[in-house]
Parts: C-alpha cells; sequence; structure tokens
C-alpha cells in the first residue's frame, strides 16, 4: 500500500498490517531452522521455529482473502487463525500475544503509534496470563523487555518507524541477554528459541515498514498439498461421500446480536444436512466443519447471520480416490465412535504405530498424531474431541510443549467436559491411561488418581546428539548417543546400547522402581533390542521388564520405569 502522506505514514491499518505480517512469517519461515537449532539439548527434535511458523502461517491463511483496510477486522482474523494454527509453547505464547494485540485494536480502523504500545502491552500481558508457571528468560522476557522500552520512548512526534526500530533494537538485546536469567540456555550455550522466532517476525513486520521485500522461501516439501487426480470422479461417477465444507463466518450486527449469537442454531442446522460436525465461535467469528452433499444448504444458511471470510469446499470422492494412501497413514486413528454419548473418553497424543496401538488397545478412543518435531495444533485437537462422543474427555498430550495447545483447545470447545492430564512425557502419559478406572462416576475424582499414577515415574530418553555440548558435567560429541531424563544429562558414548545402559543404571540406582516398559523406536534394530532386553534380564533379575515396538521417530528407546 502507498502511504502518501506524512499522517499516513504514522497510522497502522489493515493493509499495512497484512503486509507487515507477510513479512514477518516470510522472514521466520526464511530462518526456521536456526530457531530450531537453539535447542538446550543436542538432540534432532528441535521445532520451536518451524511450530511458530506454522502458527503465524495459520494466521496469514485466514486473511489471505481479505481486502479489508480496518484495522480491527484484519488483527481479528490473524489473532483466530493463530489461535487455531497454534503449536507448541512458543506457538500458544505467540497466539496468545497476538490475542492480547486484537483487543487492543478491538474499536481500531487506523491506530496511531500510542495505539499500538498500548495493543502490544495488552499482549504481552495476555501471553503471560496463559503461562501457568511464567519462567524470565523466555520469548515473555523478550516481549515485555522490547515493548516496555519502545513504549517508554514514544514522545510527540515519534515516527511508527521510530517505534518499531525501538522494539527491534531491544527485542534483540533482550534476546542475547536469555542465557544470564536462564542457566540451561548459559550452560548450552544458546539464546531463547522462542525469542530468537519473535525476534524474526517482529524485524519481519519492521523490514516491510521500512520498505523493504522479503522473499519468501517455499513451503517444506511436506506441507505441500497434493495435487488432485481428477480422473477418480468421471461423468459416470455417483456422488458418495460428498462435500468436506469449512468456512470462517464473520458475524455481522446488521443482521444478528454478534456477540449474543447462540453457535448451537447453527449446530442443529449442520447435524440436520451433514455430518462430522465441528461448529464453535470465538468473538464473533465462527468457525465450521461438516460433511454434506447440500453445500450450498450450509453457505446460504449461514450467510442469514454474517459474511465468509474464507470458505473451502472439496469433493470428497476426489480426495478419497487419490489421498486415501495418504490419508490411512496420517489420520488420527481412533476407535469407531458410538451413536450413543458415553460418560467418560479419552484423547492421547503418540508418535509412531507401536505407541498408537498399544495407546487404542488400552482404551483410547482417539490418537492425536504427534510429539517431538510435529507438535498438534490448537485445531488437531478439537478434531479429536469431536470424534470423540463422551460427556467428559480425558486428554493426555505426553509432551511439555503440547500442553497448552491442549488447554487451549479445552477453553474453546464446548461440547464436552475437557479434562487435560498435564503429561510430559510418553511415560507418564502410558501409566496414567494404564491406570485408568471409569467405574467412578466422579470426574474431577477420575482426573485426580490419573494425575497422581503419573507421580512414581521416570521416564528416560535415548537418542543420538547432532552437536558438541557439555551439560550437566558430561562432555558430548556431535553423533553420540545421549541419555536423558527431563532436563536432566545423565550418559553420552559412542555406542547407543552403552548409552542404554548407563542411563538404565542412573533411573533403577534407587532400588524403589519394580516395573521397567521399553518402547523401542524406528532407529533401533530387532537384534540391538533383543540384546538390550537380554542386559535388563540379567542385570535386573528382580525387574518385571516390557519391550515394546513403539516405532517413535527420534529416540530408539524410551524408558518407563515405575
Amino acid at each position: 500500500m502507498d502511504h502518501n502522506t506524512e499522517k499516513d505514514e504514522n497510522l497502522l491499518d489493515g493493509h499495512l498490517l497484512a503486509q507487515m505480517a507477510q513479512g514477518g512469517a516470510a522472514l521466520l519461515r526464511s530462518n526456521a531452522d536456526e530457531v530450531n537449532k537453539l535447542n538446550v539439548f543436542p538432540v534432532p527434535d528441535g521445532d520451536t521455529g518451524d511450530n511458530m511458523r506454522m502458527t503465524i502461517e495459520s494466521g496469514i491463511a485466514a486473511i489471505e482473502k481479505m481486502d479489508s483496510d480496518d484495522l480491527a477486522e484484519v488483527m481479528k482474523t490473524l489473532s483466530h487463525g493463530m489461535l487455531l494454527g497454534a503449536r507448541g509453547n512458543s506457538g500458544v505464547i505467540l497466539s496468545q500475544l497476538f490475542a492480547g494485540m486484537a483487543k487492543g485494536f478491538e474499536a481500531c480502523d487506523k491506530a496511531d503509534v500510542s495505539t499500538i504500545g498500548q495493543a502490544l502491552t495488552l499482549g504481552v500481558q495476555q501471553a503471560y496470563n496463559s503461562v501457568m508457571t511464567p519462567t524470565e528468560g523466555t520469548i515473555l522476557t523478550v516481549a515485555r523487555e522490547s515493548v516496555e522500552y519502545a513504549v517508554s520512548r514514544i514522545k510527540k512526534g515519534t515516527t511508527l518507524r521510530g517505534f518499531f526500530g525501538d522494539l527491534i533494537k531491544e527485542m534483540s538485546a533482550s534476546l542475547q541477554r536469555t542465557p544470564e536469567l536462564l542457566a540451561n540456555l548459559k550452560e548450552a550455550g544458546v539464546v531463547d528459541s522462542g525469542g530468537a522466532g519473535l525476534l524474526y517476525i517482529m524485524d519481519g513486520f519492521n523490514k516491510v515498514l521500512n520498505g523493504e521485500e522479503i522473499k519468501a522461501e517455499p513451503l517444506p516439501a511436506a506441507e505441500k498439498k497434493a495435487v488432485l487426480d481428477f480422473s477418480g470422479f468421471t461423468a459416470d461417477s455417483e456422488m458418495t461421500y460428498g462435500y468436506c465444507t469449512e468456512l470462517l463466518l464473520q458475524l455481522q450486527n446488521s443482521k444478528v446480536d454478534a456477540e449474543g449469537f447462540d453457535i448451537n442454531i447453527i449446530k442443529d442446522f449442520l447435524c440436520s444436512v451433514g455430518d462430522s460436525v465441528v461448529a464453535f465461535k470465538t468473538g464473533t467469528v465462527v468457525k465450521l466443519h461438516v460433511h454434506t452433499l447440500t453445500p450450498d444448504k450450509v453457505l446460504g444458511f449461514c450467510r442469514q447471520y454474517g459474511e465468509f471470510l474464507t470458505v473451502k469446499i472439496e469433493n470428497m470422492s476426489v480426495q478419497h480416490s487419490e489421498l486415501e494412501e495418504e490419508k490411512e497413514e496420517k489420520s488420527a486413528p481412533s476407535v469407531p465412535v458410538s451413536t450413543e454419548k458415553k460418560k467418560f473418553g479419552m484423547v492421547a497424543v503418540a508418535n509412531g504405530d507401536g505407541v498408537r496401538e498399544t495407546f487404542l488397545e488400552l482404551g483410547v478412543d482417539c490418537i492425536v498424531e504427534g510429539g517431538q518435531t510435529q507438535n498438534p495444533s490448537t485445531n488437531d485437537f478439537l478434531d479429536a474431541f469431536e470424534k470423540v462422543n463422551a460427556e467428559h474427555i480425558f486428554v493426555f498430550p505426553n509432551n511439555s510443549n503440547i500442553i497448552m495447545a491442549a488447554n487451549q483447545a479445552a477453553e474453546i470447545y464446548d461440547k464436552a467436559e475437557i479434562h487435560v492430564i498435564e503429561s510430559k512425557n510418553l511415560g507418564d502419559g502410558y501409566v496414567a491411561i494404564c491406570s485408568a478406572d471409569f467405574e467412578k462416576e466422579d470426574a474431577e475424582a477420575i482426573a485426580a488418581e490419573l494425575r497422581e499414577a503419573m507421580g512414581n515415574v521416570t521416564t528416560g530418553y535415548v537418542s543420538p546428539s547432532i552437536r558438541d555440548a557439555e551439560l550437566n558435567g558430561i562432555e558430548i560429541h556431535n553423533g553420540d548417543f545421549i541419555g536423558f531424563i527431563g532436563k536432566q544429562m545423565l550418559a553420552a558414548h559412542p555406542d547407543k546400547a552403552e548409552t542404554a545402559h548407563t542411563l538404565l543404571s542412573k533411573m533403577l540406582e534407587d532400588g524403589e522402581k519394580y516395573m521397567l516398559t521399553v518402547f523401542c523406536g524406528k532407529d533401533a534394530t530387532a537384534e540391538e533390542s533383543a540384546a538390550l532386553e537380554a542386559f535388563v534380564g540379567e542385570t535386573y533379575p528382580d525387574m518385571e521388564a516390557y519391550f515394546l515396538r513403539g516405532e517413535q521417530d527420534v529416540y530408539p528407546y524410551i524408558f518407563v520405569a515405575e
């Protein structure tokens, strides 16, 4: 957009915000791998850059077809898209930062520097409030310190460029100080990855504001959509599967009370014309998904209440013929949903065919695909909740970096009572799911028992190292195998088996553990696993040990000791 007047140069409008956001997303995409590598542990599981990139790109997708100059409208749509696409702790915090900013711009078609400062301050507050125990030396600190600094320097005559220049200058300085605030960053010799991701995004905002062009890197190959083969649906085909219909509807006060609108009006209608219904309202925007033979009726009905921000209608017969193999591989496995609503259900995050099968056998209703390097989004959880026909759904994130996205989905979803059991790793979730007893009627009592079951579990990981490091007094060389529990490094050796033996000895040295479950990953051969099983049998003859083929990525072995 061409800003001709001096007045315009000091005002942020919807078009300029959209351009700045696209610049921020493009700059992060170009540097996502660098952010991924800022990992405290030298493990090939760094995914902060990808999580933040996919979070903001979800927002960009939501505003892509908009042509609005209204700042509040663009910011709200951007923020809502980010909220649904948020992945990993840094992605969720980023989405909350933008959600707070959206509140600050609620009544603005344009904003001056002072209003932008207030909106960013609200964003920082909401980001802090989204974290149960905020930790300094993270993305939170980088956001707070830079916003405080830039706001403190606002005076009469401060321009947009001046404000964002101050913001970026302090953001960079704050990021460099993060190792002084977090010992594990200092020990690993890295700055905070979430803070680095935020700096790339805001620097992209700043570059666009200053007229710089940011060349967008192509999407990673894994995220490119398959080209549909329409030959599967010919002039003689019958419409069997219907249309997958998804849309974002901006409720309009000229048609309905946007704030007070009852979402059940739309839900009831969708249930009458289709199935696989998902519909929820955030503010005055409705997101819906339905499989129907009559998408025209859906569009006509919804148009009574508002206007579309995005619409996607896909012939599922075409999808079915083209993507069947891929969908079978990637779709979240679930137990067939009963038409009768049950009282209790379970959703768990899992990576690896063996882990998924184990969880389903233990009674989990729906698996959310994911784990390290592929954190599921808020929307992935919402889709899973929809598949579980239960009054109370217990959710096992099984990774500390996924808990926030699960909690965010739990807050949005209103068709069941969601209980997020804060399982920080596979071991926590496995033991809790094994102990699940739904004979009790009281959901809170069941949740308390599930959390208590996790209290006596120790989970250890064996992984290849991707760089030299020294952690917890242990010297690590690139290519070594490392063994750790939580954030404590316990073993490093060029030999995988030697690392596994050392890690086990540390995990079992107190003599209080009597049961060991070993999930063997894709990178552990059958021979290696058999040799490890023999070692455990000889070295710990009193231990009740179970070896399961987990097929998980990244970690050849995950040890769960009870």
